[in-house]
């Protein structure tokens, strides 16, 4: 068997395997330091590449007014029979 010295004929200095958290869990754990293409993260990346807006008109829009939304209708609505006192209640439906 031989060993990495031989094979790549120069001194190679190993790190423990502790150093490179191999068979423990690290803390640490290898990071790349210096790459050459950085990746931006979501929000930088959406920031730089959102559409710009050149032309004046556009530049210069309003935006836009809408008529104000209907009331919504209610949810339900709570129907109480003409006699109370003798109407057994039913339990309400369990929600899923």
């Amino acid at each position: 068997m031989s060993s990495l010295s031989s094979m790549f004929g120069c001194g190679v200095v190993m790190a423990p395997p502790q150093a490179l958290g191999i068979g423990k869990r690290s803390d640490g754990g290898l990071t790349i330091v210096c790459s050459s293409r950085p990746k931006k993260k979501a929000t930088a990346h959406h920031m730089k590449t959102r559409p710009r807006k050149s032309q004046p008109w556009d530049i210069n829009r309003k935006r836009t007014v809408y008529d104000p939304l209907p009331p919504l209708p209610p949810d339900w609505t709570l129907v109480i029979p003409a006699d109370a006192s003798a109407a057994p209640v039913a339990p309400p439906p369990p929600s899923a």
